[in-house]
Formats: structure tokens, sequence, C-alpha cells
């Protein structure tokens, strides 16, 4: 039966409760017909992807469940904490950022990036108050601004305030979306980084000043992605071959009938199916053929351009003291991993 714990605050009681066979990992090359997993806990974000599509239409039990294997969902607001989870072992896939999955591969944390949910545009943006006088970046000088420390988000905001030479005149503040909501209506902040459906919030009083398709074709790149502990690819490849299929039976959905889809996301997400729409059309869906392009994950045999963004990423967050360290670009190639994409469209 599948577990949804909605609030991530629960992820130590998560930790505790939750021991998942696939902690015991063997090489993925001894996988037998019904080698299966007792259960699979994975953690998600609650924004309009593909993954929200699988599972509003039931495609977890269609994958999973229906092979006797209980799944076990924890929804995060952040990548930070979907970390600390796959560090501890809690979680066995987690949705995120893919600068929080720098961070994975900077601390060690043993995962591997299998699939680009999407490429985030339209859908994250810098909200600034419409009465706050702000008409550029350069007006951002003084103010405070939040975003979601170590997000998306937080690296596109900062390059976009380094390109402007304000990086040291300008106060970040540090919160989770649901928070910049409250600050921002509190009048506590003038401007804020954030995603949808927080940034809709904002923008009931305000406008994006620059959003991260802007900064996209400035070359800073940010994306939703998947990341797997490895002692379970290895042990159960198969299932992670199976998770690409779910993700892109769900994006077709999209891909075919986008109206469809956002339905199917408004009601899952409780919100309006226009506004679903909107937040869906903000960002780039990618099919599996498309991620083993040399624009993205590239093959087994040559690595894509993805790799080279995330040692990019790597570096830039090193320079802002958020790392300590960024990995070589051979870590980083390692780290996206086309196989399971490859194994899915082999079959």
């Amino acid at each position: 039966m599948k577990k949804i714990f909605k609030n991530a605050s629960l992820i130590t009681l998560v930790l505790v409760l939750v021991l998942s066979t696939a902690a015991c990992g063997s090489n993925g090359d001894n996988f037998q017909e019904g080698d299966l997993p007792e259960e699979i806990n994975f953690g998600i974000l609650r924004v309009p992807n593909d993954e929200t599509i699988a599972i509003a239409e039931g495609m977890f039990d269609k994958y999973f469940e229906s092979k006797g294997i209980e799944v076990n969902m924890t929804v995060f607001d952040s990548g930070v904490e979907a970390n600390q989870a796959i560090a501890s072992g809690g979680i066995d896939f987690a949705t995120m950022g893919n600068v929080n999955a720098v961070v994975s591969l900077a601390r060690d944390l043993d995962a591997e990036m299998i699939w680009i949910h999407e490429v985030l545009g339209e859908i994250e943006g810098l909200a600034v108050k419409n009465d706050s006088g702000i008409e550029s970046v350069e007006d951002l000088v003084g103010k405070r601004i939040a975003t979601p420390f170590a997000s998306t988000c937080h690296y596109v905001l900062l390059n976009l305030l380094e390109e402007a030479g304000i990086e040291d005149q300008v106060e970040l503040l540090d919160m989770k979306t649901t928070e910049i909501v409250a600050a921002w209506e509190r009048g506590d902040v003038q401007a804020a980084y954030t995603w949808q459906p927080s940034l809709g919030e904002l923008l009931k009083t305000g406008s994006v000043l620059v959003s991260s398709a802007d900064m996209a074709e400035r070359g800073y790149i940010t994306a939703n992605v998947d990341i797997v502990r490895k002692d379970f690819s290895n042990k159960y490849p198969e299932i992670v071959a199976d998770f690409i299929a779910m993700m892109e039976e769900a994006g077709d959905i999209y891909r075919n009938n986008p109206q469809e889809a956002a339905e199917i996301v408004a009601e899952e997400l409780q919100i309006p199916p226009e506004e679903a729409l909107m937040q869906m059309q903000g960002s780039l869906w990618i099919t599996p053929e498309e991620l083993l392009t040399e624009s993205y994950f590239g093959t087994s045999e040559e690595p894509g351009d993805f790799a080279r963004i995330m040692k990019d990423t790597g570096d830039f967050l090193v320079e802002q003291k958020s790392i300590d360290e960024s990995p070589s670009q051979e870590a980083f190639n390692d780290f996206v991993n086309p196989k399971y994409i490859e194994m899915h469209l082999e079959r």
C-alpha cells in the first residue's frame, strides 16, 4: 500500500521506521527476474511535472505495487532535506533541483542522477513588489531578497547579482517557499526568487523582473532532476529502468494533450487547471531520446553537456562557499548516468 508523508518534518520518523531492503546492495549484474525490493521509498516535490502526473494516474501502482512492492513517498520542500534523507538511507529516489544534486555528489552521498524531470524556465523567477520601485536588477541595491538557499533559485539569483556587480549590496534571506509567501505579505521582503506555486502567489501583487528562462539564455541552465542511491540502483537496475519508463509514459500525457495533463495536475495539487497549464508550459519536458543527445546526458560512451553544466555549477558553489570542493569533471561524467535510460529504450 502506498504511503505518502506530506510533511517533510516527519522525515525523522520515516528514517527510524523505514528499513528499506534496498539498502543492502549487490552488483546489478546479479539481478535475476523476480529479484525485487520489498519496498521503494521516493522523495518527491509537489510541482507540476511528470512525476506528479504519474502519482495522480496511479502509475506507481501499475509499475511497482502490481509486482508486490510497497511504495512510500515523502514530500520535500527542497532538495536540502531530500539529500539528508538520501544520506541516511531513508529514501531510494529523490527529486530535487540540479544544484542540490551537485551538493549530493560533492558530499559523497553515493548517488547518481538518472533523469531530468524538466528544464526550468518561466516556472521560476525573481518577483518584485508592484510598489517597490524596482524596475531593474540594479534597483535591488539595499533591498531584502528571499530565496531557498542551496536551490536552483539561489544559484540563478547569485549569478544574476554577480553579473550586475551588486552581490554585496543586497540582503539575502534563506526561506522555504511557504515562508517566502508569508514574508512577502507582511512586507518583510521587497523581492524573492522562487518557483511555482509560491511564485504565483507573489505575482498577485508583483511582477517578474527576471525568470529562469531569461537566465538559461545566458547559460545558467537549471532543472529538476531525479537521483537514486547507488546501493539501490546497483541491486535493482531494472526497477530504475521501470521508473524511467513510467516518467516517459507520464510525460507523454502532457506532450500529447497539455490540457488533459493540466487537469490531472490541477486535481492532484489542488490548483486551477489554467494555473497548472501555465506552470507546465513554463518548463521544458524532455523525452528519453532527447536526454541521450549531446545537449543533455549523452551516452555511456560519450558524456553530454549536462555533466559540464553540473561541473560549472559546482565550481560556482565553491566560489560562493556553499560547498568546500567541486568534484572533478570525470566525477560529474559518471554521476550523470544515461545507463538506465538506455536500458529502458533497448527493452
